[in-house]
């Protein structure tokens, strides 16, 4: 497509010389003709080129989105599961705080709060405890979903001691508590 347009140019030049009524007009002598074929030559590949780099086409950009939508299928669950996870672990490390202070409790007055208000003794001495060295928690914090720890003693699960749990996720099937083993 090149050659033929080039020669098409060519001809046209050789026309405007060979005429006796254009070659006056325009006098082109045969170096100046070799320069405007050159100059044609560069302004017919820059046109062609130009029309060659214009941009993306439609498929390429559909292609684009199709490979980043796949990308944030498998990227988006994994994620997702990772923040459930980690309020879970946030709970469990909650309980075990709350183990700490209880158990120091304990130490203090011989025995650990009773019944299922036993977290605010760790805030305010109980009026007929003797031996309290507290307070053992700066404030009673709710679990990572906004709601308040549970606290018995003595406990369904542990008998001798106490339960402390955290209903976990709203739906969810089973608490976390300090009876469960943590892995």
């Amino acid at each position: 497509m090149r050659i033929a347009t080039v020669q098409r140019v060519q001809h046209a030049a050789n026309l405007c010389t060979a005429s006796p009524v254009l070659a006056p007009i325009i006098n082109l002598s045969a170096a100046s003709r070799l320069n405007l074929t050159m100059k044609t030559r560069k302004l017919i590949n820059n046109a062609i080129n130009k029309q060659t780099t214009r941009g993306f086409t439609l498929v390429e950009m559909l292609l684009v989105l199709v490979i980043l939508a796949t990308l944030a299928a498998i990227v988006y669950p994994k994620v997702m599961g990772r923040s459930e996870q980690a309020r879970v672990t946030a709970a469990q490390t909650q309980i075990a705080n709350f183990k700490t202070a209880l158990d120091a409790f304990e130490v203090d007055t011989g025995y650990y709060p009773k019944g299922r208000n036993g977290l605010s003794d760790l805030l305010q001495q109980p009026r007929d405890v003797t031996g309290w060295h507290g307070p053992y928690l700066d404030s009673i914090p709710k679990d990572p979903w906004g709601n308040d720890y549970i606290y018995e003693c003595p406990g369904k699960h542990n008998a001798n001691s106490y339960d402390i749990s955290s209903p976990g996720a709203p739906g969810a099937q089973s608490p976390i508590g300090n009876w469960q083993s943590t892995k």
